[in-house]
């Protein structure tokens, strides 16, 4: 029987963005915030009024201080892009637990309109355009539009527009209940730090898919040894951030926490605690394999233990490496576990030394406020050395993408003297000047070669014309992979997880380009993007094209999504010496293109 807890907050997960601080009242504040820069763009509101609340939520989003502290302390108004309007907004919602003007932007607004902003690829022009001329108004009439072909009949749409409609709805149809590695992220650590101090806990971690690094989560599995179980298990129902209780029994328990993801605990005995977690870690493929291995070589191995079948006796491992190596492997590090040769490979004692985060010296994809950031040079600079980085590139945008106040030449003329005084001021840490030049639809890149020339680390990427043929994109970005100035192709794929495919794209050609012209292929740490994926990752590898793990970071604390890109570098089996960015500075600027 459902034990079920009076719901205490609601909870708004925006799926494009990431989880910097584990603040419930952060998040949520940003989520009204940002429904409301939504709402309003839907119906057509002052530009500059939604760019408000959009730059508003971002940061208070990703404020390490709480909102309530700050607001008890009357410095609302401090947090950038927080006016006297927005403060009292956010004092309202923090007082009555909602802000009245975003609830008469619903009652105004269709329910099924605001649905459609769900839908991948459809931003609220386009709905509110859809609206105004096709009468629809939920998710059946657009799908009905577009099978009738109405929507290419609209401007700016066409053919290829209405069948990404038809294969974006499918898709938001099918959607799972899976978040973001970096959603799950805030909850697992609140649930080990909670459970940590209570007596009796021995042994606790998460395992699953979490675990193995994978850029979306199921349910949470949590695993731990415990002298006293049954005390655990009364903690971990009663935390405060748990809604519903499914179930619980002496060593077993399953909630529910911030409105939908389930997280498991179960706790086991210490002398099999190397095996369960073996076991729960997964992947269901992996576990098969290996399991299969144990049967050649004599043993049958379960979740609980590894038994030897010639006399029935049972093998317990209190760890998972002891596991591995009575199998006769090497240890094979989670995120690998997915059956792609890694059980072959650690048989021959070939296993890579995976990448780690310290191996990261620096980061050549960062905004500052000279384009769409919200810091400046020196406080990037500051934040970069803070995490132990030599060096930071400041990739600012180029003119084309004009929502992100890209640079003219004449600004980025400028950038490039503010960086050279700021590495005058500067100690223990070289500021790179870099550029994210935009590769235009027609393949050519934003500045001309003589500017790109003059900038230490050039990132070119896709922002505009994403719908175009596979043909017209892989041009594209093999016609800047050509450009002797450009040293990383930036987010290659443009995909945003569960909100936009991928280009239509030949991968195995541009990494050929890549190959042949010495240019690298990001992984941007994103973790809406974390793009190239570990697949495409590994591909590049074992095709000798460098890598460059970035954070695309927008202000000081989001150069620590690094560690999402690390994560997927990992499952995509990359070494320290497949990455750019693991090089010194001296290193760096001998294997940059120019």
């Amino acid at each position: 029987m459902q034990e079920t807890k009076q719901k205490r907050f609601t909870y708004t997960t925006k799926n494009y963005f990431f989880l910097v601080n584990n603040s419930v009242k952060n998040r949520e504040i940003a989520g009204v915030l940002y429904e409301m820069a939504e709402l309003l763009e839907l119906h057509a509101e002052n530009r500059f009024k939604i760019i408000a609340y959009g730059k508003a939520a971002r940061a208070i989003e990703s404020m390490k201080e709480d909102i309530e502290q700050v607001c008890r302390e009357g410095r609302l108004e401090s947090i950038p892009g927080v006016g006297k309007a927005i403060a009292q907004k956010v004092e309202e919602y923090l007082r009555t637990g909602k802000i009245q003007a975003h609830q008469d932007l619903l009652k105004e607004t269709p329910a099924g309109l605001a649905e459609l902003l769900k839908i991948s690829g459809l931003g609220p022009k386009t709905i509110f355009m859809l609206h105004e001329k096709l009468n629809v108004s939920n998710l059946d009439e657009l799908e009905k539009a577009a099978r009738e072909h109405r929507i290419r009949r609209l401007p700016r749409m066409g053919p290829t527009s209405e069948k990404n409609i038809l294969k974006a709805i499918e898709r938001y149809k099918k959607r799972s209940s899976r978040i973001l590695l970096s959603v799950a992220e805030p909850v697992v650590s609140e649930v080990l730090a909670y459970l940590g101090g209570i007596e009796g806990l021995e042994h606790i971690t998460a395992a699953g898919s979490y675990r193995r690094g994978k850029e979306t989560v199921g349910d949470i599995d949590i695993l731990a040894t415990a002298s006293r179980p049954e005390g655990i298990i009364a903690a971990f129902v009663r935390m405060p951030m748990v809604e519903t209780v499914l179930g619980r029994g002496p060593t077993k328990a399953s909630v529910i926490v911030l409105e939908t993801i389930q997280v498991d605990l179960r706790i086991v005995e210490h002398r099999s605690f190397g095996t369960v977690l073996q076991y729960f870690t997964g992947s269901k493929d992996h576990n098969v394999k290996l399991r299969q291995l144990a049967l050649d070589r004599g043993y049958s191995l379960s979740e609980y233990s590894l038994k030897r079948l010639s006399d029935g006796q049972d093998l317990f491992f209190d760890r998972e490496e002891d596991v591995y190596a009575a199998l006769g492997l090497q240890y094979i590090p989670p995120e690998m576990r997915e059956d792609n040769g890694e059980i072959e490979a650690a048989l021959k004692g070939k296993m890579p030394e995976l990448v780690e985060q310290k191996d990261i010296r620096g980061d050549l994809h960062v905004h500052s406020d000279w384009s769409d950031g919200r810091s400046s040079i020196l406080e990037m600079a500051q934040a970069a050395k803070a995490l132990g980085y030599e060096y930071i590139a400041l990739s600012d945008h180029s003119p084309s993408v004009g929502i992100a106040g890209g640079l003219d030449p004449e600004k980025l003329e400028q950038k490039i003297d503010a960086i050279a005084a700021a590495n005058e001021t500067l100690e223990g840490i070289t500021v790179l000047m870099g550029s994210e030049v935009d590769i235009k639809a027609d393949g050519r890149l934003d500045y001309p070669d003589e500017l790109l020339a003059r900038c230490d680390v050039v990132v070119a990427s896709v922002h505009m014309g994403q719908q175009q043929k596979e043909r017209a994109i892989t041009g594209r970005l093999i016609s800047a992979i050509e450009n002797e100035n450009v040293d990383i192709i930036g987010h290659p794929t443009g995909r945003i997880i569960d909100r936009r495919l991928p280009y239509e794209v030949d991968m195995q050609a541009v990494l050929e380009a890549a190959f042949r012209t010495g240019t690298a292929m990001e992984i941007n740490a994103y973790p809406t993007r974390l793009d190239l994926d570990d697949v495409n990752a590994r591909a590049a590898k074992e095709m000798g094209v460098k890598m460059s793990i970035d954070s695309d970071a927008h202000e000081p604390e989001q150069l620590k999504v690094i560690k999402y890109g690390v994560n997927v570098a990992r499952r995509g089996w990359l070494e320290k010496k497949d990455l750019l960015n693991a090089l010194s500075l001296q290193e760096l600027l001998k294997a940059l293109k120019r």
